[in-house]
């Protein structure tokens, strides 16, 4: 078998430009609807091949290594499947119908992640986000050419995207049809690529996002922005955006469903004789009632204070845990105080009760309830 390199008329250190150039030269001037005849039929299924191995690198260094020219057991394919597809118009050619590809595809999808506080989920936040993506070319504006050109209908497929060629295998001589290798299947050629896009018809940039992040909105919830994601190649339709949501944690207050959840910690005296104290949620002073003789784990409730839900309107409660603190310091008085009191009240005897793993144990008991 003739060697590739002499087929094409290039040396063995050609760069894949000079393949190419010299392939497209070839192919001109033997394709069977410029030269008919058998002779110029062989030579340009020879240099066709050549240049199939030649311009893929993998199989060029096997060639270069000494191994197959890329022929496969069955005229040119490895395998039945590859036989088929090419038979049937597979291989990301034309197509089954033979049209050419369309340089327009739909851009990627694109995901931000975003970080709120707990706040922001009360009530919902406008957010405007930064996002590095691909827009639309303002210089060509998706048409890959320079101003004042554009595409050229491929002088070798004539525009289809894809060439016939005939191929020995083991059902015999068959007519197949892949994408053409000068084109890539698109049918055309850009001559004069636009400079700003390099002949992708869109640049990377940095453009803002306006957002309405909704009330009620958890760790882990995905947003989605149809039609903000990448713009794709050629000026094609945009990608979706997705935005992921992350809720940071709070200094005093946790979150339990639409429920917001927080401990008041009350002094001995307060706890047996009650008192009202302002507390400060998350969106401004309340008032809390702390009811005489209450006790450590008890909760109080605020309705709602607590969160916005997703899909609703009415707001979830703030729940509030008290923790009565025990004084550790006291003095002579103080402890004369105490002790008269509990001869006083007569308190009863330490007593077993169930197990807590600590007040926050029952305090979580106490929320659930």
């Amino acid at each position: 078998m003739a060697d590739h390199y002499d087929v094409l008329g290039v040396s063995r250190d050609a760069t894949p430009d000079e393949i190419k150039k010299a392939y497209r030269r070839l192919a001109r001037e033997l394709h069977p609807d410029v030269n008919p005849g058998e002779e110029a039929s062989e030579r340009f299924k020879l240099v066709t091949h050549a240049y199939d191995v030649l311009s893929d690198p993998d199989q060029r260094a096997r060639y270069d290594m000494g191994g197959d020219s890329g022929l496969g057991g069955a005229g040119g394919f490895t395998n039945f499947g590859d036989i088929f597809e090419t038979f049937f118009g597979a291989g990301g050619g034309g197509g089954r119908s033979g049209r050419p590809r369309s340089r327009r595809e739909r851009g990627q999808d694109a995901l931000v992640r975003v970080t709120l506080q707990l706040g922001d989920v009360v009530f919902g936040v406008h957010r405007d986000i930064e996002v590095d993506t691909a827009v639309l070319c303002d210089t060509c504006q998706g048409s890959c050419c320079q101003p004042g050109t554009q595409p050229a209908t491929c002088d070798i497929c004539h525009g289809t995207g894809h060439v016939q060629r005939t191929v020995r295998s083991l059902l015999g001589n068959m007519v197949t049809s892949q994408p053409c290798n000068v084109c890539q299947g698109y049918g055309t050629t850009i001559p004069f690529p636009c400079t700003t896009c390099q002949g992708q018809g869109r640049v990377r940039a940095r453009r803002t996002v306006s957002l309405d992040i909704p009330a009620g909105v958890e760790t882990g919830l995905r947003l989605q922005l149809p039609g903000s994601g990448e713009v794709g190649p050629a000026g094609g339709p945009n990608g979706d955006l997705y935005i992921e949501v992350t809720v940071a944690s709070h200094e005093t207050f946790s979150r339990e469903g639409d429920d917001l959840l927080a401990t008041l910690e009350v002094s001995m005296p307060d706890a047996i004789l009650g008192t009202t104290t302002t507390i400060e949620s998350l969106d401004g002073p309340v008032d809390l009632e702390v009811r005489p003789g209450v006790q450590s784990g008890d909760v109080l409730t605020i309705k709602g204070r607590g969160i916005t839900p997703l899909r609703g309107a009415q707001r979830g409660d703030l729940r509030v845990a008290v923790h009565v603190v025990t004084p550790t310091r006291l003095d002579a008085k103080e402890r004369a105080l105490i002790e008269d009191f509990a001869r006083r009240t007569k308190s009863p005897s330490p007593r077993l009760a169930e197990f807590h793993q600590g007040l926050f144990s029952k305090l979580r008991d106490r929320f659930r309830a």
